[in-house]
């Protein structure tokens, strides 16, 4: 920098040296520091109008999902593909699964769902897709891959119906002591539905 004791014509001389020095690195600093603010800018910008893309997309979605649609499969394939990594791609995922059962491709509604598992960073809604997933694999005789999925789930919120499916899983294996006892602890949590299994519990209890 400048010596403030010297005189003004060297002060002069120093600054000019100076700038020959290091101008281009304060311009450079310069254009970088507004590159900065402005990619930052565009960056925020650019990602709002993706989320609301998404969320416009989603809408579409639900709205034919419910609605019964054809256009549903095509509308969350293009959301998932579009929004992988978010969380408007998993429950895409979900709804895609739900259609595919419903039209009677069992082989892709589970390949939702597995992808809802691997790839959710939301463990409630992993939980949701290895239930629906289990519960699948159960209806489909497949007791075993049903029983170790159960396995590897977390105890969280969601513990009431990993016991239901426990004793539905004892139960389809003949195990009903097993069944019985799962019921009650899914009874003892918090369950979706209760009053179905509250009956299934009273059913088992009564052939004692």
């Amino acid at each position: 920098m400048v010596d403030v004791n010297l005189s003004e014509e060297e002060q002069v001389e120093a600054l000019k040296r100076w700038w020959k020095e290091n101008g281009k690195s304060v311009i450079a600093g310069i254009v970088l520091g507004l590159g900065g603010v402005f990619g930052w800018q565009y960056w925020t910008q650019h990602q709002r109008q993706v989320a609301e893309q998404a969320s416009q997309q989603f809408e579409q979605l639900t709205e034919s999902v419910a609605a019964g649609s054809g256009a549903a499969v095509a509308q969350a394939e293009a959301l998932i593909a579009g929004h992988e990594g978010s969380a408007y791609a998993v429950f895409a995922s979900l709804n895609l699964a739900k259609v595919k059962f419903q039209q009677g491709d069992i082989d892709g509604a589970k390949e939702r769902l597995q992808w809802v598992v691997a790839n959710a960073d939301d463990q409630s809604l992993r939980q949701i897709a290895r239930l629906r997933l289990a519960r699948l694999l159960l209806d489909q005789g497949a007791v075993e891959e049903a029983s170790g999925l159960i396995a590897q789930a977390p105890v969280d919120n969601f513990k009431g119906d990993i016991a239901e499916l426990r004793g539905d899983i004892a139960l389809q294996e003949g195990d009903r002591g097993a069944a019985r006892q799962a019921y009650k602890e899914a009874l003892e949590s918090q369950v979706s539905n209760s009053a179905l299994v509250q009956m299934k519990f009273d059913n088992l209890t009564a052939a004692e």
